[in-house]
């Protein structure tokens, strides 16, 4: 995947999905405000970050080599998808993980709903 599709992507999981540069060179995608994916510009090699539960990141990144603890994020939380390493529908998968984690902690009054 490249940018584009990377953010083609995270904007058609929900209309709810907002987009900001929140740095120089940082794209996130939130939903209720709440981040579920970031892309540094500016890396020498294009990824994206994404939340998943900790034991899944765990699995992914023995699995997969291109998957690592998220660069200045929590690493516990928080994976690197190298997108030129990975198949596309798995970066797609992860993506959309990583946005059902975060609807699942916001509060139900929000009406946000997992895809």
């Amino acid at each position: 995947m490249n940018v584009e599709e990377v953010r083609t992507y995270a904007l058609s999981l929900s209309r709810q999905v907002t987009e900001d540069l929140f740095a120089d060179e940082w794209i996130s995608w939130r939903i209720g405000g709440k981040w579920f994916l970031l892309m540094q510009l500016d890396a020498p090699e294009p990824r994206v970050a994404v939340k998943l539960p900790p034991e899944t990141g765990l699995v992914l990144r023995e699995q997969y080599s291109g998957v690592h603890p998220a660069y200045h994020m929590n690493k516990r939380h928080w994976n690197d998808l190298y997108l030129n390493r990975l198949p596309d529908g798995f970066v797609k998968e992860q993506i959309k993980a990583s946005y059902n984690l975060v609807v699942g902690s916001l509060p139900k009054r929000m009406g946000l709903e997992a895809v």
